[in-house]
């Protein structure tokens, strides 16, 4: 199963009266991150599932890759808002499913969560090494049998500079 880690465009700045969960992506956010989602439909990158934050920023840049024709299904865990878990995700989505080895699983979240499950996912707890930018990629090949903490490979880290 190949799990592709996105992190949310930019987003407005936090500011006082505007909740966290409610901030929005910027316009330069949006751009950046359509043009993010055009180049890996020019890669012939396809998911067949993207999981979201529910907090809108997140939201917004999983409908923006929906809208590119990255995937047609997309569902909503708050397992990937700031406060999120990767065991308890792993206990809720990833064990009781039957994905097949050739599955393609997005999901869109918040730093630092997402470099800290990528860690977990490839050396078995979180290391603060890997930095994920905004509207960048993590992709990470998950075992065919057996817990993927500390047993993934990694196979892509690509910050948004470099697929426009």
């Amino acid at each position: 199963m190949e799990l592709y880690l996105i992190r949310h465009g930019i987003a407005e700045e936090h500011q006082l009266g505007l909740k966290d969960e409610e901030r929005k992506l910027t316009k330069e956010g949006r751009q950046k991150t359509e043009k993010v989602a055009q180049r890996l439909v020019k890669l012939d990158l396809h998911f067949d599932l993207i999981l979201s934050s529910p907090l809108v920023r997140a939201q917004q840049t999983a409908e923006i890759l929906i809208t590119a024709g990255l995937s047609s299904q997309l569902e909503e865990s708050h397992h990937l808002s700031p406060e999120g878990n990767i065991n308890n995700w792993l206990k809720e989505w990833f064990e009781p499913r039957n994905y097949t080895h050739s599955t393609r699983l997005a999901l869109v979240g918040h730093e630092p969560n997402l470099s800290n499950w990528a860690e977990n996912l490839l050396w078995g707890e979180a290391k603060e090494r890997l930095v994920l930018k905004k509207a960048g990629m993590i992709g990470i090949k998950l075992p065919e049998i057996g817990s993927p903490l500390g047993c993934s490979q990694l196979f892509l880290l690509i910050p948004p500079k470099y697929l426009p």
